[in-house]
């Protein structure tokens, strides 16, 4: 018996399953038991599908020995973030509401990966109605980041994350709509990617409202290496048939990355990033630069507006749909705060903000910009400046010194893994990831190296209580893994995947082999 199944990517089992090497059910067997041994440390995996995933490994068995034409996944296991519809599953968001859900069919998504022959094994944690960077909600509970028990595996597909980075899943599918496949990744030390708006949209009608299209949610893949995200991204794609019409997902491979521009910068203006971060993002600089890409430094326009956009759009309903939605179930700390806010009147946030830079809380009074608004009027006025917004940041690329750029890389999120708890203070730490939905461009993430002890404090001493809140979570993080984002223009996800591929191969042996650890 193989016993390294659970070490092996998901193009990888997928070839070895198809060539005879090994089984379907053999693979199904050994990443079952591989979560059972993981998930009580974890509790990533919130709903089992073990018999039924058996049941179908031995079908693709079948299929295999009498030569039928085999999917690019053909009976390998996978899992789906718990928000995404399965068929007989529970989607319920974390909302004690939707408990008694159970899916009468499978998302489009999701449908895509089963008919390339993928065998979902579990759905997986995620934050209450997909709202946080932490995976923790009234029906499941907590998720623990498998890199330290103390810190969360990030949100809102942290249960996919965490159980990729152990090697009980080789390939995951999940969300995005302000970084939720992204963050995640980086705070496990994986791949992800969430493609250009318009590409694999997704309509989960229970965290921001789907009729809320100025930031759609995107279906995305997780996995340990950018080969296994390309080939789940071309399946959720839709192949041969583009969902997208007219914009085909290229191949990476074919992509010279000594001929990129790459420009790149470690703050946005919106949150400090990590000192650990910042080093990520200038060593997978360099690495582009080893690679014969033209590298330059580099600063996007107004981040902080483009933040306030995003946090607008996102809460133009004073968050009343989603109040209905979750009706009188546990709400988290995190949802509780942001419906307090929301609910507030323009006056009183007004108000509210002065108080706060006057007693020495610029950031709490930064972060209520975008409160106070819950009409169409103001809603539409914040689609036209993301209008706006997109064409100056478009401009900024093509006429910056060293541009017109290709890709942009910078930190996914200003911290490595927060602690429990914490993000219900650092609500904008992940304005990082949250400006490319807001811009609608493809961005991944791809690991580059961990904290080091002498890294452990980069907010200095403050009044400010969310940068105290930041000094916390960097205190104890040496070990902890850090990303860079890699983000391209619209429609060249291959472009962004090259550079990924590129990073991904001058990453350090030592990382990797504490990676390795985890999958042991």
């Amino acid at each position: 018996m193989n016993t390294a199944l659970t070490q092996h990517g998901a193009a990888h089992l997928a070839r070895m399953i198809a060539s005879g090497e090994t089984t379907s059910a053999e693979v199904v067997e050994q990443h079952i038991a591989r979560i059972e041994k993981v998930n009580p440390l974890l509790n990533a995996a919130v709903v089992k599908r073990f018999d039924a995933a058996r049941t179908e490994a031995r079908a693709a068995d079948a299929r295999q020995r009498a030569g039928d034409a085999l999917g690019p996944l053909h009976g390998v296991p996978i899992t789906i973030k718990e928000c995404l519809d399965l068929e007989g599953t529970a989607s319920t968001f974390g909302m004690e509401s939707r408990a008694a859900h159970r899916a009468e069919a499978d998302e489009v998504h999701v449908a895509r990966l089963r008919a390339a022959g993928a065998i979902p094994i579990a759905k997986t944690n995620v934050a209450q109605a997909l709202f946080y960077y932490e995976s923790d909600n009234p029906v499941y509970g907590r998720t623990r980041n498998p890199w330290n028990g103390e810190r969360t595996p990030g949100g809102s597909s942290g249960g996919e994350a965490a159980l990729i980075a152990t090697g009980a899943s080789p390939l995951g599918l999940g969300t995005d709509i302000g970084g939720s496949v992204r963050v995640p990744a980086a705070f496990c030390g994986i791949t992800s990617l969430k493609p250009t708006s318009g590409r694999c949209d997704e309509m989960g009608r229970f965290s921001v409202p789907m009729g809320q299209r100025a930031l759609p949610s995107q279906a995305g893949i997780l996995a340990r290496s950018v080969e296994d995200v390309a080939l789940g991204t071309l399946v959720i794609n839709g192949g041969s048939a583009p969902e997208a019409p007219g914009q085909p997902l290229g191949d990476y491979r074919g992509v010279d990355v000594a001929r990129l521009r790459v420009a790149y910068y470690t703050d946005d203006g919106t949150f400090n990033a990590a000192p650990a971060v910042v080093r990520a993002v200038r060593e997978a600089a360099e690495m582009l630069r080893a690679a014969g890409a033209q590298v330059s430094a580099w600063q996007p326009p107004d981040a902080r507006l483009g933040m306030d956009i995003t946090y607008g759009i996102m809460g133009g309903d004073g968050l009343r749909l989603l109040k209905r939605n979750m009706g009188s179930g546990k709400r988290m700390p995190q949802i509780s705060q942001l419906m307090g806010a929301a609910s507030l009147p323009r006056g009183v946030v007004q108000a509210a903000r002065a108080l706060l830079r006057t007693v020495g809380q610029p950031t709490l009074a930064d972060g209520l910009a975008a409160f106070g608004f819950s009409d169409t009027a103001h809603y539409w006025e914040l689609v036209e400046a993301q209008h706006d917004y997109r064409r100056r940041f478009a401009a900024a690329l093509d006429q910056a010194p060293g541009g017109p750029f290709d890709i942009i890389l910078c930190p996914p999120c200003a911290l490595p893994a927060l602690t429990h708890g914490a993000s219900k203070d650092l609500t904008t730490v992940g304005a990082y990831a949250c400006l490319y939905n807001l811009l609608g461009y493809p961005a991944g993430v791809v690991p580059v190296s961990r904290v080091r002890e002498d890294e452990e404090v980069g907010q200095p001493p403050t009044r400010d209580m969310i940068h105290k809140v930041a000094r916390q979570v960097e205190q104890g993080s040496a070990g902890l893994p850090v990303a860079v984002q890699v983000v391209a223009r619209p429609w060249r996800e291959h472009v962004a995947m090259a550079a990924m591929a590129a990073i991904e191969a001058r990453t350090s042996p030592a990382f990797l082999q504490a990676r390795s650890a985890l999958l042991n």
